[in-house]
């Protein structure tokens, strides 16, 4: 398959074998892209140096996604590498461990600073230092859930944070589609990975998924890789201020917090 052949772009946010990001990057990589990879960090350095290496990146780097200058770095070396590129990925979102349990009326003003400056306005960092080597009909887009336009148990201040994201995309795909450059958002159903455990209650996400699922399953990182494949390659070349859901339908007929619960006990493991 050589859909992506040619094309060049970086992802922000992998950080295992078990996350959304990857399964971005696999199916990106394995359409023929040439990907540059980064990390937030020393400490994840050592997972995600053998992913890229493993796909044959040519940029590795550090990069704080708080930090425009680091931001920047991240593009200058891209552009001395590959000239202009055509797709950014953005999956890169945190919240205080504190603020995805209890009541969301506690949420802290430091924890809504936190989520909302490295979830959302990040996006827009990274839009403003990429664009000027976008090429004309490339894509950025970004990672988003359901916790957005609904109330997610347990999810609280990230919820608000994916909102102020896909808020944001909408005005940079205003700002930037005249240059040809498609700005999107991808919602991923609930994926069981290493960052989805730390959600309390998540397993019965998982659950009251299937149950609402259309499909009758719970979405795969395959899925999704495939979605993000969609969205960065040519083939999604009339989208753009868009959220697309990939998640076996469960936006279409999600239940209520009550309702979850009530479908999560009634099923069995």
């Amino acid at each position: 398959m050589d859909l992506m052949k040619g094309k060049k772009g970086v992802i922000f946010g992998v950080s295992n074998t078990h996350g959304i990001a990857y399964g971005i990057a696999k199916q990106l990589h394995d359409a023929g892209a040439e990907i540059a990879f980064t990390y937030a960090g020393e400490a994840m350095e050592k997972r995600v140096k053998p992913i890229a290496e493993g796909m044959g990146a040519k940029i590795i780097m550090s990069c704080d996604v708080t930090k425009e200058d680091e931001v920047k770095a991240v593009f200058d070396e891209c552009e001395k590498v590959y000239g202009k590129l055509d797709f950014v990925v953005h999956a890169v979102a945190f919240a205080p461990k504190e603020a995805l349990m209890g009541r969301f009326v506690d949420t802290t003003v430091d924890a809504w600073n936190t989520a909302l400056g490295v979830s959302a306005y990040s996006l827009v960092t990274v839009a403003r230092c990429a664009e000027p080597i976008m090429n004309e009909g490339s894509s950025i887009f970004a990672l988003t859930y359901l916790g957005s336009v609904k109330s997610v148990p347990s999810y609280n201040v990230m919820g608000v944070a994916k909102a102020a994201l896909e808020s944001a995309m909408r005005f940079l795909a205003v700002d930037l589609g005249p240059k040809g450059i498609r700005v999107n958002c991808l919602s991923s159903g609930a994926v069981k990975t290493l960052a989805s455990m730390g959600i309390s209650g998540f397993s019965k996400m998982l659950k009251a998924a299937v149950a609402r699922s259309p499909l009758g399953r719970n979405v795969s990182l395959e899925d999704v890789g495939k979605a993000g494949l969609f969205l960065a390659s040519d083939l999604s070349s009339g989208i753009t201020g868009e959220v697309l859901y990939c998640d076996c339908g469960c936006n279409s007929a999600y239940a209520s917090a009550q309702e979850m619960d009530i479908i999560s006990n009634n099923i069995e493991l």
